[in-house]
């Protein structure tokens, strides 16, 4: 008997702009939706499937969507800049609502997907009813990605001199069928732009959950403070990388969940 249940084949969205969104459904069609958004150079089924998420939200009775975000997975991977930004990431997420004609959902995002789910609950608010945000801190974090340097390593191979470029492309790198270029292009292109703020948070419940390794902890401890219906969990012994792996963090997300 496999540990996972079976993978599904993607349902494709086509957003407002032609870009194709890659889905995948879990769980009870009946349920109440949870929709899962993954973090950067990640994707709907490594994130949460592999993981173990979409078991465990689908034997509580959830119905689970999880979307592979431009960019990644099984979804359109442009490779212009102008292709990504905060506002048409939300917007992928509401076209997806929309398709599906879920009215209120549920929101686990983890990262680059946890900011995405910051701005849809300010911007979505009827429709995003109660989110788990893990690894999301404030302001921007790949204020230091060295685009040049990371375009110089895909024209050359040349390896980035900078740490945190390094170790970024290293992981987009290493995890088949990432589009490098796309992947750089989405830095680029979302450098700038809205980013969460203490001073406007999302009004609905929020749970915000961060590894105790994470060199953001701190930072996301003070968004949540920020939330007036926000709390905390801090994730045992996990970094930024493999915090949603955690069993620990699984467990917090879904009394959060059910509460509702």
């Amino acid at each position: 008997m496999p540990l996972l249940p079976e993978s599904p084949d993607p349902r494709f969205v086509l957003a407002r702009d032609n870009i194709r969104i890659a889905t995948y459904e879990f769980g009870d069609p009946a349920g109440q939706p949870v929709v899962l958004v993954h973090g950067f150079a990640s994707g709907g089924l490594l994130n949460w499937h592999q993981a173990g998420w979409t078991r465990v939200l689908g034997r509580a009775g959830f119905r689970v969507l999880a979307i592979d975000q431009r960019g990644h997975g099984a979804s359109s991977k442009p490779h212009s800049p102008e292709a990504y930004s905060m506002p048409l990431l939300v917007d992928d997420l509401l076209d997806v609502l929309d398709t599906f004609l879920i009215d209120e959902a549920l929101f686990v995002g983890y990262s680059l997907g946890a900011r995405v789910g910051w701005q849809a609950s300010l911007d979505l608010p009827h429709r995003i009813t109660r989110a788990v945000l893990g690894g999301i801190p404030d302001g921007d974090p790949l204020t230091r990605f060295r685009i040049d340097e990371a375009r110089e390593c895909l024209e050359t191979g040349a390896a980035p001199t900078d740490k945190l470029t390094a170790a970024y492309v290293s992981m987009a790198s290493g995890i088949r069928g990432n589009d490098l270029e796309a992947l750089i292009s989405l830095v680029e292109g979302m450098r700038g732009g809205a980013q969460p703020d203490p001073e406007n948070p999302p009004q609905q419940p929020v749970l915000f959950a961060t590894g105790s390794e994470d060199a953001i902890l701190e930072k996301s401890r003070t968004l949540a403070a920020s939330a007036p219906n926000g709390t905390f969990f801090e994730i045992p012994d996990r970094n930024h990388f493999n915090a949603p792996t955690s069993k620990d963090f699984r467990s917090a997300a879904l009394a959060f969940l059910t509460a509702s």
